[in-house]
């Protein structure tokens, strides 16, 4: 008999990294990321197993029962919810069926019992009636619990999946992505996310493919399931036929090769044909991510965000503690330069241990140089560090989100102040190192010409840039497909920049996403930016891209795209004239 659910199904979401694997499929809970790991066991241990599965569920009742029994008088009305999750415990759906499917598959209690709750959830989904919605709930608390005795109340590690799966997630929270020993992965795939979102940062960072912003991946992918993941396209592909495996395994092959190929010239300067050198860096958040870029042949390190080492903490780090961490980053690059961000805080990062004022806004609100001149304390220490660490090797300071000149100003006298502090405690310290600015904010765009006299080099971050300059959120999925770095606007305030770069001699460098899109490069070498810095991964690609171009006709390109005030029109622009120059990963 011919199944129908079975049959190849494509899902299309937006490209979080590029690459493709095929695997099968590993369903998160939203809960977080727990993992259950899957094995046979033999007919002489069914016994023995399924008794297993019986005495979880016993103490797992035991443990509701007692708990029910210690509710106080007056909420005894509310004791009826978990009794009914103690009815539950016998339940046909989720007891019966878990013992039938460990005898049927002569499979663990844990796998079988993750299957039946899959199947559970497939059931309810498309009911209605808000009472058997949360019914689906509660099957879901009693199997947690009765999974939790199952595998001794310790959540399974992720660092325990097999290398052969693909996480299929609702969304995955830098918290869990750090827990996961990503590179054990294949891939993974997410409802939730944009391109800019850290999760996929962070995938690119470890060279994994993946695709963001599925919408229902965790209602279309079933456990278990094999997929194929085209993260350059942005693809989920489920239940491949034959066919589409053939073909898949062969772009994979292909895809790899180009890899290779690229990453043997990577070290070499990147230089046009008409002798336009630009300095090709890497964007890190972990010292772990300094080896992927000297991998990948980085110039540098463009950005390093420092907010990782305050975040799932209880307290702010001590000043020796970030200097170690710097100076390990500091003396790994040398003589390259490591360009250090001042703590760049903000809504979607907030500190667990900050008691914050919740904002309406947090991305108009108390963040980035905002809070480390309100929190000086925090601030002074990070600087003190980065003096310190700047003694090992090239060093330069990034002071993020800055607005106006009275910002930056008070930034520079704190961080004269460090220096003067760490000199006269005889602390080794070098102070004299270049200060940058991160243009993110219109305003700073606009105020160029003035904030040039007082730093040394620009960097602009396009992420929010483009964020701040449309209005537009792109965490938000309703309004996350207008977020487009080549914007006339957006590409009319670069240019801004680079001009007053290039008349008041300040250097210009971009971080943002958008100088790790080959697609945009050509604009980038037109617009005379001299130094781009991306995730690790991108590097040798951009490099390939920017030995191929001509400064100089790129510039004359600019001339056509900056007669166009539509951003489709941009596009066709780029793919008609340097479409197949980019388009080589992507075979």
């Amino acid at each position: 008999m011919h199944h129908f659910e079975n049959e190849e199904k494509i899902i299309q979401g937006i490209s979080g990294s590029p690459g493709i694997c095929i695997g099968k499929s590993y369903l998160v809970d939203k809960e977080g990321v727990d993992v259950v790991e899957k094995y046979s066991i033999s007919e002489k241990d069914l016994k023995r197993e399924v008794g297993r599965f019986k005495t979880a569920v016993k103490n797992a009742k035991n443990e509701l029962s007692s708990i029910i029994e210690g509710i106080p008088e007056e909420l005894r009305e509310h004791a009826y919810i978990l009794e009914t999750h103690l009815v539950l415990h016998k339940d046909k759906m989720l007891y019966g069926k878990t013992i039938e499917t460990i005898e049927k598959e002569l499979i663990n209690s844990e796998w079988a019992l993750k299957k039946v709750v899959s199947n559970i959830k497939i059931i309810f989904r498309d009911i209605e009636d808000t009472y058997l919605k949360d019914r689906v709930t509660d099957i879901v608390q009693v199997a947690d619990r009765i999974m939790r005795n199952l595998t001794g109340a310790k959540s399974e590690s992720i660092s325990e999946i097999d290398k052969r799966v693909v996480l299929v997630a609702h969304d995955l929270s830098p918290a869990d992505t750090s827990q996961i020993k990503l590179e054990r992965i294949k891939g993974f795939v997410t409802d939730l996310g944009g391109k800019a979102s850290h999760t996929s940062i962070i995938a690119r960072t470890l060279g994994i493919p993946s695709v963001l912003g599925l919408d229902m991946a965790t209602r279309d992918i079933k456990n278990d399931e094999i997929i194929v993941v085209d993260g350059s396209a942005g693809l989920v592909i489920i239940n491949p036929s034959d066919e589409t495996l053939a073909k898949y395994e062969v772009r994979k092959q292909r895809y790899e090769a180009y890899r290779a190929n690229i990453l043997r010239t990577s070290h070499v300067t990147a230089t046009t044909v008409d002798d336009f050198a630009v300095e090709v860096m890497g964007n890190i958040e972990l010292a772990e991510e300094v080896v992927s870029v000297k991998d990948n042949g980085g110039d540098g390190i463009g950005l390093f965000r420092t907010e990782f080492s305050y975040m799932s903490r209880s307290s702010y780090p001590a000043e020796e503690e970030l200097f170690e961490q710097y100076k390990d980053i500091v003396e790994l690059m040398a003589p390259n330069p490591v360009t250090i961000r001042t703590l760049d805080i903000n809504g979607d990062k907030a500190l667990s241990y900050e008691s914050s004022v919740n904002e309406e806004n947090p991305a108009l609100g108390l963040r980035a140089i905002r809070f480390c001149l309100k929190r000086k304390d925090v601030f002074m220490t990070q600087l003190r560090a980065i003096l310190r660490a700047a003694a090992f090797g090239n060093v330069r300071i990034l002071f993020p989100m800055i607005s106006s000149c009275e910002e930056i100003c008070e930034a520079k006298k704190l961080l004269k102040q460090a220096g003067d502090e760490l000199e006269h405690e005889n602390i080794p310290c070098n102070t004299n190192i270049e200060v940058g600015i991160m243009i993110e904010i219109p305003s700073a765009v606009i105020m160029a010409d003035s904030l040039a006299d007082v730093v040394d080099y620009f960097s602009i971050g396009t992420n929010d840039l483009v964020q701040y300059t449309l209005a537009i959120d792109r965490g938000n999925k309703n309004v996350a497909h207008l977020y487009n770095s080549l914007h006339p606007a957006v590409l009319r305030m670069i240019k801004q920049v680079v001009d007053v770069g290039k008349a008041k001699n300040v250097k210009v460098c971009m971080c943002g996403e958008m100088a790790g899109d080959p697609f945009n490069i050509p604009i980038l070498i037109g617009l005379g930016l001299t130094e781009l810095s991306m995730t690790p991964q991108n590097i040798p690609e951009v490099k390939t891209i920017i030995r191929e171009l001509n400064q100089k006709e790129c510039e004359k390109f600019l001339e056509d795209v900056f007669t166009k005030t539509i951003v489709a029109d941009i596009q066709k622009l780029l793919q008609d004239r340097f479409g197949s120059l980019i388009a080589n990963g992507y075979a």
